[in-house]
Order: structure tokens, then C-alpha cells, then sequence
């Protein structure tokens, strides 16, 4: 197991924020985890879990310990009639995994593609796109404690899933380090289509629609919607859409009668957050170094690879209050901001 100091964390946000940390501790196993937790100076030391950093900003540099998983098995672990169980590593890349199930023609993740990160974080943050979860498919979340190195799996009714939260990000679980998620995919078709752009896209491809196919006209809206951030740094959706009661969203719709919405089971309303800030005129809004991307103005971006994290910040800070200033509503970033 190798430990790394002072260590560039440039390369592990997609942010490409130049921050770093005092340790960067790559770990392989569930027994590189049970090693270090029997170390005096990593029980003292401040620590956190990262994937690829994709839903990450370093707000300053991380003193303390940062883990990254390199776990990368995928296992088929049960299998019936209808359906296969995959234990998946916390360090396999996410937009790999879902490719390699869509060529397998197994069904649950292909609205999920082109999302970045890893499979571990992805289980963390309840990642979503095109009206499914990955809480959908997870049957468990396998751990680690590092305090006590105690193996524990969570199934997913104890996980506390709910619309881009976990019981892994609230802060009795922060000892909690995940090493493999236990998914279940289905061999028969459930496909999602509820969001009428990507409906329309697959029904123009083919009458008889597989895992791939919704896979490829996911990738192509994500990509004609939002930036690489291999060519310009950003972490996709930088804030959640606010869900709101029937009553304020017909309050909204009175003034914005051609408000977008997605109405929810429980009868709140989902309105989305890129379209209030682009009726707020910030689209490709410019604040220092960090900017509100031109095309799509749910996403924050490094604008010219020079923003920290307190530039980010700021301009998130500035989108918050122009959209609470003309709707009332508040947006809450869905990108965790470590400091």
C-alpha cells in the first residue's frame, strides 16, 4: 500500500482545483483498510473518502489524510431467470461499468451513463439522470469502519436513499468507508423513459429499444447539454433542483406560467434549477476565474483553469442569491464542499 505526502489533488477533481493534501493513501483491499485502522497516527488524523472527485470542491488545502479507492473487481454474485447480482468495487469507474452492462444487455443503469466518478461515490451520493436513481438497483453497500475495521453491510433499506442523499453523507457515518456495492440489474428490458427528450430520441432510433440504445441518446444529450471536464473543469449539475409544495409552484406558475416541473409521487413539485438561473440571466455569467457555463447554466465551470475553490464558491454564493432574490426559492449545491 502506498502512502503518498503533500500530494497535487488536480488530478483527482474535476474541477481541476489546485489544492493538496498532507497524505494520499490509495487502497486496494479490505485489508489495506483493517491495517490502517490498527495505525495510532491515521486514528488521529483527519480523514476522507473521495472518488474521482467528481461532485468535490477544495475550498483550501486538505490537511489530513485523503482515501481512494482502487478496488476494481466486478463480481456476479446470484443469478435467476430475471435477474443478476454484481458485487462492483468502490474504485471501478461508473460511465465503465454501465458501458459493460449495456453490451451485456442487463437493464438498471443505462439512463445513468456518462455520469462521472466511481461506483463507490456514485452509492454515496444516490447519483440520478433521466428519471432513475442507483439507490433502484443497490441491494447493499459494503464498508469498512476506519476506527475499528469492522466489516459491515448496509442494505439498502438502512442506507436512507433520497433524492441525491444517503446516510453516508450525514455525519454519524463519516468512519464509514465503502469498499463494494451490491447492485441487481434485470435481463429484460424496464426502460425508463418518462423524460419526453430522451423518449423521443429513442423512439426515433428503433421501435424495439435495449440498454444500448438508451445508453447512446443519453450520451449524446449529456454531451450536447454539458461540458468535458478534461477540457474545462467543472463537476456537471452544480446545484439540486429545489422540490417545492403544489401550493409555491402554482404561486410560481401565475407569474411563470411556462415554468418546467416534474411532479413527484408525494405531491411536491420538482422545478428545475438550470432553468431558474437562466431566468435570471446568468447564463455564461463570468465572476473572476469561475463561470456559469454558456450552454447549460445548471453547471459551474473552471473557466480558464485557474478558479480555486473560493472562486467557485463565490460565483455559487452569487447564483444562490439572484435566484432567492427573484423567485423565493433557495438552491442548494449539490457538489460537497471540503474545506
Amino acid at each position: 500500500m502506498e502512502i503518498l505526502q503533500s500530494y497535487s489533488l488536480r488530478e483527482h477533481n474535476t474541477f481541476g482545483v489546485d489544492a493538496q493534501a498532507d497524505w494520499f493513501i490509495p487502497f486496494a483491499s479490505i485489508e489495506d483498510l483493517q491495517l490502517l485502522s490498527r495505525d495510532e497516527y491515521f486514528q488521529e488524523c483527519r480523514c476522507i473518502t473521495i472518488g474521482e472527485g467528481s461532485n468535490l470542491l477544495f475550498l483550501t488545502n486538505f490537511h489530513g489524510i485523503v482515501l481512494h479507492s482502487v478496488i476494481q473487481s466486478i463480481k456476479r454474485c446470484a443469478e435467476t431467470a430475471d435477474t443478476v447480482d454484481l458485487l462492483v468495487g468502490s474504485g471501478v469507474k461508473w460511465d465503465d461499468f454501465v458501458a459493460q452492462m449495456a453490451e451485456a444487455e442487463l437493464y438498471g443503469v443505462e439512463n445513468l451513463s456518462l455520469i462521472p466518478g466511481e461506483v463507490g461515490a456514485a452509492a454515496v451520493q444516490n447519483i440520478g439522470a433521466y428519471g432513475a436513481e442507483i439507490c433502484e438497483v443497490i441491494r447493499e453497500v459494503h464498508t469498512v469502519h476506519r476506527r475499528t475495521g469492522e466489516v459491515r453491510h448496509f442494505a439498502v433499506e438502512e442506507c436512507n436513499y433520497s433524492y441525491r442523499h444517503s446516510f453516508f453523507k450525514e455525519p454519524e457515518a463519516a468512519d464509514y468507508i465503502v469498499t463494494h456495492v451490491l447492485l441487481r440489474l434485470s435481463k429484460h428490458p424496464h426502460l425508463k423513459l418518462d423524460y419526453a427528450d430522451l423518449r423521443q430520441r429513442v423512439e426515433a432510433r428503433t421501435a424495439t429499444p435495449t440498454a444500448r440504445d438508451v445508453r447512446d441518446e443519453v450520451i449524446r444529450i449529456r454531451q450536447e447539454k454539458l461540458p468535458d471536464p478534461k477540457v474545462l473543469g467543472n463537476a456537471g449539475s452544480f446545484f439540486m433542483n429545489p422540490i417545492i409544495s403544489a401550493e409555491a409552484f402554482e404561486r410560481l406558475r401565475e407569474v411563470y406560467p411556462e415554468a418546467p416541473h416534474y411532479d413527484l409521487p408525494d405531491g411536491r413539485v420538482k422545478v428545475p434549477a438550470g432553468w431558474l438561473i437562466d431566468r435570471c440571466g446568468l447564463k455564461g455569467y463570468r465572476l473572476g476565474h469561475a463561470a456559469v457555463y454558456e450552454r447549460q447554466a445548471l453547471v459551474l465551470v473552471n473557466a480558464d483553469g485557474e478558479a480555486t475553490g473560493q472562486d467557485i464558491a463565490r460565483l455559487a454564493e452569487y447564483v444562490q442569491e439572484q435566484v432567492a432574490e427573484r423567485f423565493g426559492l433557495q438552491i442548494t449545491p449539490e457538489v460537497r464542499y471540503i474545506s
